[in-house]
């Protein structure tokens, strides 16, 4: 029995390639795969493998101070599911272009938006109807799966928030209380900070992300459809009542599957039918 695990934690580390190097021999030892980013600013990972050799290595990681309070979030997978192990230093641990605007300390990500519970995100909608979901991932994940009524904006890369927020393109939301939320929680602690240090008066982000919401409502809240995630499962449901919102875009018929396109666009992904998948 498989399981995959993904979390993070902002953290100051001041030796990223140690962690690193510790991280990698970690995974190795324990027959891991998967993709891990350090930066001085935390960790970010995304690793699978055989149940009890992911126990062993979340216990392992947590034994570092600065990682001892990482919400690990569980789903059934394999270390089959990754091409290999990949532990990586990088100037980010999620790729926004702005390195030197998050400022992070003992307590995470400094100016960030109010950390929501799925419970508190709820409560909030209740007291503030007029709040508005936006969504920090790239809209390919958001075709098969999103928050009702969410903000979907044509972001292809995480570097292209920055520039959308920028353009004044959304500055008609700062008046209004916006709830980002992502696959597990980690692009909304930058997008929110983001979005605040451009003028964005009341953000909050959704503490866990989809993921964190799905294991506690399902599909019986306000989550439609399904979750992308970054490995070759390439989806997962909440459950088997999960609606089917994404669009074939060769024959238009409902699906949540996501493929590769054929050559010479293989490195592309596409909302793709399992019958005009190639």
């Amino acid at each position: 029995m498989g399981k995959v695990v993904l979390f993070y934690v902002f953290a100051p580390l001041a030796d990223p390639d140690a962690i690193r190097l510790w991280q990698r021999a970690l995974c190795e030892a324990n027959g891991l795969r998967g993709r891990i980013i350090v930066s001085r600013h935390g960790i970010n990972v995304t690793v699978g493998g055989e149940i009890r050799a992911v126990k062993r290595y979340v216990r392992a990681t947590r034994e570092y101070p600065a990682f001892k309070a990482a919400d690990v979030k569980w789903s059934d997978g394999a270390a089959e599911d990754f091409p290999k192990l990949s532990v990586k230093v990088r100037d980010e641990i999620v790729t926004f272009g702005v390195p030197d605007e998050v400022v992070v300390d003992g307590s995470g990500v400094r100016g960030g938006g109010v950390h929501l519970t799925p419970d508190e995100l709820h409560a909030l909608l209740e007291e503030k109807p007029d709040a508005i979901f936006f969504d920090g991932r790239n809209a390919i994940e958001a075709e098969i799966g999103r928050f009702a009524g969410a903000v979907v904006t044509p972001a292809k890369t995480t570097r292209d928030f920055v520039t959308l927020l920028d353009s004044g393109e959304y500055d008609h939301l700062k008046g209004r209380p916006v709830i980002t939320y992502c696959t597990g929680g980690v692009r909304c602690e930058v997008l929110s900070a983001v979005m605040r240090n451009r003028g964005f008066g009341e953000v909050y982000q959704l503490d866990g992300g989809i993921a964190r919401y799905g294991e506690r409502f399902g599909d019986r809240g306000l989550w439609e459809g399904s979750m992308y995630v970054f490995d070759r499962r390439m989806r997962i449901d909440f459950s088997d009542e999960a609606r089917r919102i994404g669009r074939c875009t060769r024959c238009g018929a409902p699906t949540s599957n996501v493929a590769n396109l054929a050559p010479p666009q293989d490195r592309e992904l596409a909302v793709l039918c399992e019958d005009c998948a190639p």
